[in-house]
């Protein structure tokens, strides 16, 4: 896997060369502190919803993965003509996301193609969702570490995680850039 593009769009993050190593996302952090918190509360056998205090505490714990994710350079890989490479599901594009050159190879491997080289860029997960995801014109949001079970996160283009022009739910009166 090759890091072409490095610095160029602010990313923070260091280069192996710089470390010595390869730096440990903070993202891999959280996923394994959330893993190791308490289960979530029971509910109650009777009442099928989840709580107000359930849906506030997944909201609380998103909202703290996206401020990670945002502050977070990760690795994207680009085609041939440098474009972040994509993928459509549900009428959604999704720009893929990788924490770390594991998550990368795993991903390549799942498709079939953990032979080849897998150029990337590093960005920060901000400059994704705030320039990338308006860039393209259609619904468009970021996947995180697909093909990594259990650990793939998705950024939808909805309000809060996207600039409201580029979020599918925003105001119908709003000048978006889909209306």
């Amino acid at each position: 896997m090759s890091d072409r593009g490095g610095n160029d769009m602010g990313d923070g993050g260091a280069t192996s060369g710089e470390t010595g190593g390869v730096r440990r996302s903070r993202l891999l952090d959280y996923a394994e502190t959330a893993e190791a918190g308490p289960p979530p509360a029971p509910v109650g056998d009777s009442d099928p919803l989840i709580s107000d205090d359930a849906v506030a505490r997944e909201r609380h714990e998103f909202a703290v993965l996206l401020g990670e994710f945002r502050r977070t350079a990760v690795l994207v890989p680009t085609d041939s003509d440098n474009a972040p490479l994509v993928g459509d599901f549900g009428g959604i594009r999704w720009i893929y996301a990788f924490s770390n050159e594991s998550a990368l190879a795993r991903f390549a491997i799942a498709r079939g193609e953990g032979g080849r080289e897998w150029p990337y860029q590093r960005l920060l997960g901000a400059r994704l969702l705030d320039a990338a995801v308006p860039a393209v014109g259609v619904p468009c949001g970021v996947a995180l570490d697909v093909g990594t079970e259990g650990e793939g996160v998705l950024f939808p283009p909805v309000t809060g995680i996207v600039p409201e022009a580029a979020a599918v739910d925003a105001d119908a009166d709003a000048e978006g850039i889909w209306g």
